[in-house]
């Protein structure tokens, strides 16, 4: 099965057991000193006994002084740093795995606090419109002494036993940034024509290749595509054309092979892909590269599928499959696919909640997190599911992500769980948050819940909400709530209740249709955007109220991005400081906040979507009949599916 993605592959003198690359992303979990954590080998082993051909590391520090990215990240520019690069390369040998450790400098996109409050090095001083830190334009004896870093860091690479180097000269980083003409203004050798903006990168190839020697495997990563097009300059920075004559000369420069992504911080949804972009969506680019050369090409391109990148490998577009994201959500992808248990693996839905953890992880305790698994970045801490649940019944009520995730955590671990559900499927607000237009990636989620659930046998008694008596009839072990949220519908606004006044599960679930209606969504949380999408694409005009200053108060901006992006070209409305007063049938009153005066608008019909409320039905109850007892998901306080999916895992895990 997968021939084509199973058969050996090779980089330069570095021989892989098959064709499925871990490609890089940050986790933090290095130690604070940038030394390799046990969190680490444990992170980057899970990867390698899942199956994964070549693993590679998250970018690390070859600058100590101005050069890193966050706290918590392996560094590589001391000697120091080799014992733990080491033991990383010992572990990821011991499945037969190869690893490959990416060097960089952030250059503009780094962030001063981390880097001593100094200014930024980069080719030019051209703020990153992402992050908007103070920069400085090298000199040439700076460029120069950061030549001598990469080369340093390779060496240490090469004595600590990894398997190759890979220079990171996309995203927008510093080798990036001297690529690119967007950023790189220079006027004298390293900057103008793509020979001298190809200079850098050049010479740290060259020094690689003196100190390390020709047989040592290198491998350079390319935005070849900046698409700067999504922020209004089309016509600015790196394109294909430029990007295929890079790389013919990095071939001619003895690179053992291409790793070719796109983007860069200002563009960042093209490199790390919100939920609407589909697989394959940039295939394009790879194989574009590899007609151009005859060196392996790894292409990344929101691939889950064992299936589409089998394809992908055997139609010659790439080399080698690459993904972060999905071997983040379930390391055991590789071994999965080999196997044939397609069914069983748990695909990266894109929420992008790694993105945003990984951003606040230098001002807090929490390293990048998963959406969808809580293992992930916390293997050293989750890897002994005790099999001593000797068949003791626990009753779990609500079949949503946080009930689903706890039965499958109980059934590994030998408890029977029962499923109370009081709808006739399984879901919960999954199946509520895959309606809306470009979220069908939900239901990867949602079938995988459920294969779970078929595999070990659960028993589900649908339409059924419990009693006190149904309970005690099972004598449970112990009693996992899981009944979710309901809408909240502020009472005390005047005609909130009127029948044209609908809430937003009441759109989402089907229960009301329209179609050619003049509709207000209130509430520009993620749900209100998204049913406003779903309400737009059936034909009706729609207006969003909020009453924030801003619209998409809380939400991570890279989602936001993507749906206002989808939103916008549909004619959708948005009237942030506006909050709701009152409803006359079809006149509703907002007061403008920034105003104070009130605005009147006619609308066919009003859609409430101001977040939900725990469901606390019967819980006071249930723990007054039962000695063990866990609330979990939205019925312990809403949040999104990481919350709901992490309080299953843990309440079952530690049962």
């Amino acid at each position: 099965m997968f021939e084509s993605l199973f058969s050996k592959g090779k980089i330069g003198t570095m021989e892989t057991k098959n064709r499925i690359v871990f490609t890089s992303m940050g986790n933090a979990l290095a130690n604070t000193d940038g030394t390799v954590s046990e969190k680490d080998i444990y992170f980057y082993g899970a990867r390698a006994k899942g199956g994964v051909g070549v693993v590679f590391t998250e970018c690390s520090v070859v600058d100590g002084e101005r050069g890193k990215g966050n706290n918590k990240q392996i560094c590589v520019y001391d000697d120091k740093f080799i014992p733990g690069l080491k033991a990383l390369a010992d572990e990821i040998h011991k499945y037969d795995s190869k690893i490959v450790v990416q060097i960089y400098h952030p250059g503009r996109q780094g962030i001063t606090f981390i880097n001593g409050n100094l200014p930024m090095l980069a080719p030019s001083e051209v703020e990153c419109k992402a992050v908007h830190q103070p920069t400085e334009a090298m000199t040439i004896e700076q460029i120069e002494d950061m030549v001598d870093k990469f080369v340093n860091a390779a060496v240490r690479l090469k004595k600590a036993g990894i398997d190759g180097v890979e220079l990171h000269g996309a995203h927008g980083y510093l080798i990036n940034q001297f690529l690119s003409p967007y950023t790189n203004k220079r006027t004298d050798k390293y900057g103008g024509s793509l020979e001298n903006r190809m200079r850098f990168l050049e010479e740290i190839i060259i020094g690689i290749r003196e100190k390390c020697g020709k047989d040592y495997p290198l491998i350079v990563r390319l935005s070849v595509d900046e698409f700067l097009g999504y922020v209004g300059l089309p016509e600015k920075g790196l394109h294909i054309e430029e990007s295929v004559k890079i790389a013919k000369r990095l071939e001619e420069l003895g690179v053992d092979a291409l790793d070719i992504s796109c983007g860069i911080y200002e563009t960042m949804n093209v490199a790390w892909e919100p939920s609407s972009f589909e697989q394959g969506w940039k295939i394009h680019l790879p194989e574009t590269i590899k007609k151009a050369v005859n060196i392996p090409v790894i292409g990344v391109a929101v691939i889950r599928d064992p299936e589409y990148a089998d394809q992908m490998i055997k139609e010659g577009k790439i080399d080698f499959a690459g993904s972060a994201r999905q071997h983040y959500a379930d390391p055991e992808w590789s071994n999965k696919a080999k196997e044939g248990k397609v069914n069983e693996i748990r695909k990266c839905i894109s929420c992008l909640h790694c993105m945003e953890t990984l951003m606040k992880a230098d001002l807090s305790d929490i390293p990048c997190q998963c959406g969808i698994n809580i293992q992930s970045g916390r293997e050293y801490e989750y890897n002994d599911f005790k099999e001593d649940g000797e068949g003791k019944v626990v009753a779990i009520i609500g079949a949503g992500p946080a009930g689903l995730e706890a039965a499958r955590v109980l059934a590994i671990r030998k408890y029977k769980p029962v499923i109370f559900e009081k709808s006739d499927k399984l879901g919960g607000q999954l199946e509520l948050a895959n309606k809306p237009p470009k979220k069908e990636k939900i239901n990867w989620l949602i079938d995988y819940l459920k294969y779970q659930i078929e595999k070990a046998e659960v028993e589900i008694r649908y339409n059924t909400v419990p009693t006190i008596e149904s309970l005690k009839e099972l004598n449970p072990y112990a009693v996992f709530i899981a009944q979710g949220s309901n809408p909240i519908i502020p009472r005390s606004i005047p005609g909130i209740e009127g029948e044209n006044v609908l809430s937003a599960v009441d759109i989402l679930n089907g229960k009301v249709k329209l179609n050619n209606k003049k509709i207000a969504v209130v509430g520009s949380g993620m749900t209100g955007l998204e049913t406003a999408h779903y309400l737009a694409e059936n034909s009706n005009d729609v207006s969003v109220f909020e009453m924030a200053d801003e619209i998409g108060p809380g939400l991570y901006f890279q989602n936001l991005i993507d749906v206002m992006s989808h939103i916008e070209p549909l004619g959708v409305k948005l009237y942030p400081k506006h909050k709701l007063v009152k409803i006359e049938e079809n006149k509703v009153t907002f007061e403008n906040t920034e105003t104070g005066e009130n605005e009147y608008y006619d609308f066919d019909y009003i859609v409430i979507s101001l977040g939900t409320a725990p469901n606390k039905e019967l819980i006071d109850e249930i723990k007054s009949a039962f000695d063990k007892v866990s609330v979990l998901g939205d019925a312990k306080k809403v949040g999104r599916i990481r919350n709901a999916m992490e309080t299953g895992f843990i309440s079952a895990y530690n049962l």
